[in-house]
């Protein structure tokens, strides 16, 4: 390995990773590693010095940075499949949706417009997917009315759409198709059936 030194006081080029750093790696610091080891001078002429250090030896210190910059490499990649490894344990393989599948959406960090989250539903839509983004999201196709919306779900927050296995099931009518007014959906007011002030607001049913 290439050394630098010069009788002189010198300080010592060392690393301010921190430690958990070279745990992931299994490498200890630059310095104390048997990749690499400098001892840069401090003197007057120091740039005049470094320069010509650099023209001597720029191709042995690139082939050992190289060596350095594959080694830290390989040590990482090694470690994310051992973290990988033990995740994947307690982890289940998530549901593979393809473009056109229907799927339901789960309310969270969705705001709605009921009092609270008891009278929400636990999923909404159901929406059709669009395209698969990485590994583990999916671009769903959503409603106007949702365009305040990122439209990227990661696939925990997603079920699949299941016909029911019980025939002839009752099931609720879907609402009203709304009606757009300056590219905003409204509904109109079939009935009110009933009024209430509810925290100084008037709220209607």
């Amino acid at each position: 390995m290439l050394g630098w030194h010069v009788p002189r006081a010198g300080v010592d080029f060392v690393s301010k990773n921190p430690p958990n750093f070279h745990q992931v790696i299994k490498l200890d610091g630059i310095q104390e590693s048997r990749f690499f080891s400098i001892k840069v001078e401090v003197f007057s002429d120091f740039v005049d010095h470094i320069q010509k250090v650099w023209k001597d030896n720029y191709k042995e210190i690139l082939k050992q940075l190289a060596r350095i910059q594959q080694v830290f490499k390989e040590e990482l990649e090694s470690s994310i499949r051992r973290f990988k490894k033990y995740a994947d344990r307690n982890t289940t393989i998530p549901p593979d949706f393809q473009s056109g599948d229907k799927v339901w959406v789960a309310y969270n960090n969705i705001k709605t417009t009921r009092p609270t989250k008891k009278l929400s539903e636990r999923w909404l839509g159901p929406f059709e997917v669009w395209k698969k983004v990485g590994s583990h999201a999916y671009h769903l196709n959503l409603p106007l009315k949702w365009k305040s919306v990122h439209s990227v779900f990661h696939v925990s927050l997603l079920e699949p759409l299941k016909n029911s296995s019980i025939p002839n099931q009752n099931k609720f009518p879907p609402p009203p198709p709304p009606i757009l007014v300056e590219e905003q959906e409204e509904w109109e007011v079939a009935q009110v059936l009933d009024s209430k002030l509810k925290r100084g607001k008037l709220w209607y049913l």
